[in-house]
This record gives C-alpha cells, sequence and structure tokens, in this order.
C-alpha cells in the first residue's frame, strides 16, 4: 500500500517540479503537492502536529509534518540548496513519532527532482 503511494507521490512531484521548477518556498511546492495528491483521490493532511510522548506523557512540542497521505506516508517538502543528515533525522523522528512506515523527502530546490527524493523507511 503505502509503495503504491509513494510511486503517486513521486509522479506528482515531478509534475510540480516541471512547472514551478527550483527556488520557490517550501510552502509553495507543498500547496502544488497537495493539489496534485487531492486530484489522484488521496486523502491529505498538511502541517500535522506530531505530539511526542515522554514518560508515558503526550506533549505537545511543536514538531509539524508537512504533509500526510493516506494517513500512511509522510512527505517532508524542503526548498534547500543541499539536504543534509538533520533533514533525513528529522523525518526518521516523525515517522517514528507518529508511527508511521514510510516517509519521502523531497527537495525541490534541484535542477533535477530524480536524485532529490529521498525514501526513508521505518521498520516498513
Amino acid at each position: 500500500m503505502e509503495n503504491d503511494i509513494s510511486y503517486d507521490i513521486r509522479g506528482a512531484a515531478f509534475k510540480v517540479h516541471t512547472e514551478l521548477g527550483p527556488g520557490l518556498l517550501e510552502s509553495v511546492y507543498e500547496t502544488a503537492l497537495t493539489y496534485e495528491l487531492k486530484q489522484k483521490g488521496y486523502d491529505v493532511k498538511t502541517q500535522l502536529g506530531v505530539p511526542m510522548v515522554y514518560a508515558d506523557i503526550k506533549m505537545d512540542v511543536g514538531f509539524r509534518l508537512d504533509i500526510l497521505v493516506n494517513d500512511l506516508v509522510i512527505i517532508e517538502v524542503k526548498s534547500v540548496e543541499t539536504l543534509t543528515d538533520v533533514h533525513h533525522k528529522q523525518l526518521l523522528t516523525y515517522l517514528k513519532l507518529s508511527n508511521k512506515k514510510l516517509g519521502l523527502l523531497i527537495n525541490f530546490n534541484s535542477g533535477s527532482l530524480k536524485d532529490s527524493i529521498v525514501r526513508i523507511a521505518n521498520n516498513l
């Protein structure tokens, strides 16, 4: 299920990148990608709060994932010069905290999107 969704997400991301190109704000890409995924019939939530549980207490510490598709796949949208280790760790943390298995880290600020989509799995 997650892999099928991931395939459609990648297709939608390529469409958005082709239309808009690099260099815009993350919020622009997030909005366009959300639109494309909804057009494909997916349930899409944006800027969803992710609580942390510590000592059996649920704490809202301000974690917000960019996009959640069908309550299964997390998308973190970036528009940065280069993806760094902290971006990968951020998505993995969101996967663990939300108990999701698959996430995609997409950096729209690149000439070629094919090398700027990172698939991160959490016990998939």
